[in-house]
């Protein structure tokens, strides 16, 4: 039979599905955004799970500015004044104690230990390390933040080491944590996606940047992040093409609606109730991403704390204004990836130049969203994948010295929503090598945001090849509520 006059029997076969198709296409929306039939359309927010979250909530988003390549936390915010007297020397085997190594360093018969070429001073009143050379707009935030100095991962590459503080495993295919979020507390706005990506690039463009990172895996393909670009289409195929109007538009997703619930009357695939709505969100977001990336209503004063690169798009100042702009506007998850961190060559020019497009706009997210009553109830985190290695790669001068991949130990701070402010937490080594006291493995720190947002991590799974797959994995990972209020 002719595939059209097949539908059209299917059709004729359930002609009371046809009469009251526009009422199941609506119904099926409501029930994907966790309303009744009579309050769509209204404001407000979709809700997650029943019974989500599971106890009363210190933050409701996150802001994730994730430094993609590797800050080196030696230069930056491990600092240790023993570091000046180690420079040049050997480093131990003692220390390095058969350290699992990359292949860049694997023919390396030398590992001389490079002391920061930096100017570091004690900041805050709990005077703590950081380098306030190329960090000095940071610096003025110590007391807002938590630095955490003993990260860990046991990953040694950048896309497994992405891949693994992002989704929980090293495997690909697995849920993104803003889609965790999206699935498990579900949106704060009608008109924006609960998950928003966006990227920008520093010194250099540095390792690429899959979607994965921000998809949704084996979870609805609603809850996948969304990538903001920095060109004049904000987000790819929204805009209607010429010739359909918006009363147009409203008519085929009615068209669709009607369509795609009838065939989720007969198959069940929940990926169909997803594709409603994607198109009902595209259609919203239409009239909402035109009005939150018109930044120039925004005062002056705003774009000066944010610093010179501000009004320039798709910089990592730019792309902060604009997610204070969506916090406001209930984006749940907002991650800023920057590009340009692994400095295996060249590293004291590099890192001053990426530091000088992060730290004031950094500075200023914080500053603003606590100006505007934000800041305790959102979460702001600052990191990479990964540290760097005392050890020299390349030449041992001041000019072109590199560090290796090193995930034994890095440092990430956190601020507002629940976690401590103007605190340290853990400690490492005279070679910021090792862990001395207190470490906090990355699904650690990822099971700890979970519980400042309501979730209790270890339920908070999804069936999937048999297990009860995870963001923080099932390895004993736990709640380090001594970084909590």
């Amino acid at each position: 039979m002719n595939p059209l006059e097949d539908f059209q029997t299917q059709l004729k076969r359930r002609a009371f599905l046809g009469q009251s198709g526009r009422l199941l296409g609506g119904t099926a929306l409501a029930t994907l955004l966790g309303k009744d039939t009579a309050a769509l359309g209204a404001t407000g927010s979709s809700t997650g799970l029943p019974g989500y979250p599971h106890h009363p909530p210190t933050a409701k988003r996150v802001i994730y500015l994730f430094m993609a390549g590797g800050p080196s936390h030696i230069d930056l915010f491990d600092y240790k004044p023993a570091m000046r007297d180690l420079h040049g020397t050997e480093l131990p085997d003692s220390i390095r104690n058969g350290q699992r190594i990359t292949g860049m360093t694997s023919g390396q018969k030398e590992f001389p230990c490079v002391a920061p070429m930096f100017e570091f001073e004690r900041v805050g009143e709990r005077g703590t390390w950081m380098n306030t050379e190329v960090l000095p707009h940071t610096a003025t935030v110590a007391d807002k933040i938590t630095l955490i100095r003993t990260m860990n991962t046991e990953a040694i590459n950048h896309d497994p080491a992405i891949t693994f503080i992002n989704t929980g495993t090293q495997q690909f295919g697995r849920p993104s944590m803003g889609s965790w979020l999206s699935y498990g507390l579900g949106s704060l706005s009608d008109n924006l996606p609960a998950y928003v990506t966006m990227i920008s690039v520093g010194a250099r463009p540095g390792q690429a940047l899959y979607s994965r990172l921000w998809g949704s895996g084996f979870l609805p393909s609603k809850h996948q992040g969304v990538q903001f670009r920095s060109g004049n289409d904000p987000v790819l195929y929204l805009n209607d093409p010429k010739g359909i109007d918006r009363d147009l538009r409203r008519t085929m997703l009615d068209g669709l609606a009607t369509l795609n619930a009838e065939r989720h009357a007969t198959v069940r695939d929940p990926e169909i109730q997803s594709r409603i709505a994607q198109y009902e969100m595209a259609y919203r977001m239409q009239a909402s991403v035109p009005d939150l990336m018109e930044v120039n209503g925004e005062p002056d004063y705003v774009f000066e704390n944010y610093g010179p690169q501000s009004k320039t798009k798709g910089s990592f100042a730019a792309n902060c204004v604009l997610a204070r702009r969506m916090a406001e506007r209930g984006v749940r998850f907002i991650q800023l990836f920057h590009r340009g961190w692994d400095q295996h060559g060249n590293l004291p020019a590099d890192l001053r130049k990426n530091c000088e497009s992060v730290d004031q706009p950094a500075a200023a997210l914080l500053k603003d969203l606590e100006e505007r009553g934000m800041l305790d109830d959102t979460i702001v985190i600052f990191g990479g994948e990964f540290g760097r290695t005392i050890y020299s790669q390349g030449k041992l001068t001041k000019e072109n010295h590199g560090r290796d991949h090193h995930g034994r130990c890095f440092s990430t701070w956190v601020a507002g929503g629940g976690f401590k402010a103007g605190f340290d937490y853990g400690e490492t080594d005279d070679y910021a090598y090792n862990i001395v006291k207190d470490p906090v493995h990355i699904n650690d720190l990822n099971a700890t945001v979970l519980h400042a947002l309501g979730i209790d991590h270890e339920r908070f799974s999804v069936k999937y090849q048999g297990l009860d797959a995870r963001l923080t994995g099932v390895d004993g990972a736990h709640v380090v509520k001594d970084l909590l209020v």
